[in-house]
């Protein structure tokens, strides 16, 4: 890997972001970033070998270039850098077998490190996912695994609850059901990572919730 020093300093970029900054008193969120910052700092010592696959588009990444305009001029300005030196090289991917024309749209993510990505562990699972302006993405869960979002650019929000800006930290425990919103002007751009049994992050199943249950839980029933 260190002969592909962009991926290394990107990688480097990821260790730093979970190692510096505050857990906001959260013991959860405090561990969670442990185990991601150790994950990564592992397979940097380790020095893997990269397992590059073709870089594939979507229409979402018409939007990633003034997603990473947007970072690098913001407090994740270093992230944003560090993505900008292997954006042509990355595979951009859905996740799921059925995918709305509409979302198809103005969603899309790419796996840095895990099993599928360039870099590649069991351990962890750590990348990106980019959304349009104006993006509902649907209410869903993961089944086993613990993610994280940090925003590299643009403001989103979770289940309605709060308005997260570049820099801020959300954890979704395993099973935990979330919708994600972004604003009306800007791309959002968020880094992800995911921990969980090995044999889960090698096969993830992402859940989307079906409508009417998201109505329902939308609406307190």
């Amino acid at each position: 890997m260190r002969d592909c020093p962009d991926w290394y300093y990107l990688l480097r970029e990821f260790e730093t972001l979970y190692r510096q900054g505050s857990a906001g008193g959260s013991r959860s969120i405090r561990s969670h970033r442990k185990r991601v910052r150790e994950a990564v700092s592992a397979v940097l010592e380790s020095n893997p070998e990269m397992a590059m696959r073709a870089p594939e588009t979507k229409p979402v990444t018409a939007h990633l270039g003034r997603a990473l305009d947007i970072g690098e001029r913001g407090v994740m300005q270093g992230l944003a850098r560090a993505l900008s030196r292997v954006s042509d090289q990355l595979t951009w991917e859905y996740g799921y077998e059925k995918v709305s024309p509409s979302l198809a749209r103005k969603y899309a993510y790419c796996e840095v490190m895990g099993p599928n990505g360039p870099v590649q562990t069991g351990r962890l699972i750590i990348g990106f996912v980019l959304f349009a302006p104006n993006t509902t993405y649907p209410q869903h869960s993961h089944v086993e695994i613990e993610e994280s979002y940090v925003s590299v650019a643009g403001a989103w929000s979770e289940n309605d609850a709060a308005v997260y800006a570049p820099g801020s930290l959300i954890l979704n425990r395993a099973g935990d059901e979330h919708r994600i919103t972004t604003g009306e002007q800007q791309p959002c751009l968020l880094a992800y990572a995911w921990s969980g049994p090995e044999t889960r992050l090698r096969l993830p199943e992402m859940k989307l919730t079906p409508p009417r249950q998201q109505k329902a839980r939308r609406e307190g029933r």
